[in-house]
């Protein structure tokens, strides 16, 4: 097996299985009302949110919810296996210690095929173990049968830089065990003094510098999410400083076309708190558009999602419709 070139390009049609899965799911849910309704109310639930399952184990009926859904904001890998595989008893436990070792970055969801033959003709597998990939909704295969672990890595590596610079996808915090187990609190750390200087460089209203400082930050720790923030915050700032907004937004409305007024448009709506009418201009221009102009505002509305925080609701909404558009 070899490492994929991952372009993202769907190649694995999920309608179908999203619609089967529906109604599979409406069947189910109707039961189970049904039951509840014999049983009584019965007891309360468990108070507390329930822990984050980094591998789960996913059948038709609940495919939509559990991996395409998700896949809005962190990438599903599916393993395709059978209890009477082989090869798939050597490479499913390895996948298992990876998503927990991935700490997030990735869900791992186990799909037996046996019980689930929809999916496995959906999917096109040819053989078992499989394994593919659904990031924002779109689906890809990523490799055949068990592999050395390196090389599995490798591919997983390309699968979380994918997900990352198409889609902004960044993955899920995980906090504590899985079994409901409190990670301890780790001691204070003092704040990295280089941070620290990009942030009074900010509060300051040294642009220039704070961009500067926070680029350093993130030379010596690309993942440090703060410092991409805070260059995110600079960066816009220093776009929107000296704009004329109401000759912005009227250069924007005459001319849908251009690109340029859409994206200081889009960058006035954000920092005057309209996000969804940011993240919507910059989705529109990117589905009317191609090549390096279609680059330029998928490239903003990343930039924009990083000031917004990928967990907010607006964020993952707006990659869902990106995903939509570009696909």
């Amino acid at each position: 097996m070899q490492p994929r070139n991952m372009s993202m390009s769907g190649v694995v049609d999920l309608a179908a299985v999203k619609a089967a899965g529906e109604a599979k799911q409406k069947a189910e849910e109707a039961r189970a009302r049904a039951a509840r309704q014999q049983g009584g109310a019965g007891g309360a639930g468990a108070a507390g949110a329930a822990p984050v399952s980094l591998v789960i184990d996913v059948e038709e009926a609940d495919f939509e919810q559990e991996v395409l859904q998700r896949s809005a904001e962190v990438p599903v890998v599916i393993d395709f296996w059978a209890e009477w595989c082989g090869p798939c008893k050597q490479l499913g436990p390895l996948l298992e210690r990876l998503a927990h070792e991935y700490a997030g970055r990735f869900l791992l969801a186990k799909i037996d095929v046996d019980r689930n033959q929809m999916l496995f003709q959906q999917f096109g597998v040819q053989g078992i173990p499989a394994v593919f990939a659904v990031v924002a909704g779109q689906a890809l295969p990523l490799f055949q049968g068990a592999a050395p672990e390196q090389q599995v890595r490798e591919v997983l590596d390309q699968l979380v830089q994918v997900a990352e610079q198409r889609f902004g996808i960044t993955g899920i915090s995980v906090e504590g065990g899985e079994g409901g187990e409190q990670a301890p609190a780790a001691p204070g750390v003092p704040e990295d003094p280089a941070l620290a200087a990009a942030h009074s460089a900010l509060d300051a209203g040294d642009l220039g510098g704070a961009i500067q400082a926070y680029r350093n930050v993130l030379a010596d720790d690309p993942a440090s999410t703060e410092a991409k923030l805070g260059l995110a915050q600079a960066e816009l700032l220093q776009r929107i400083q000296g704009l004329d907004a109401a000759q912005v937004r009227k250069e924007a409305a005459d001319a849908p076309a251009d690109v340029r007024a859409q994206l200081r448009a889009a960058d006035l709506d954000l920092a005057g708190g309209h996000v969804e009418d940011a993240f919507g201009r910059l989705v529109e221009t990117v589905r009317r558009t191609a090549g390096d102009d279609r680059e330029a505002a998928r490239v903003r509305l990343l930039e924009l999602f990083e000031v917004v925080g990928h967990e907010d609701p607006r964020v993952v909404a707006a990659r869902g419709a990106l995903a939509r558009v570009l696909f």
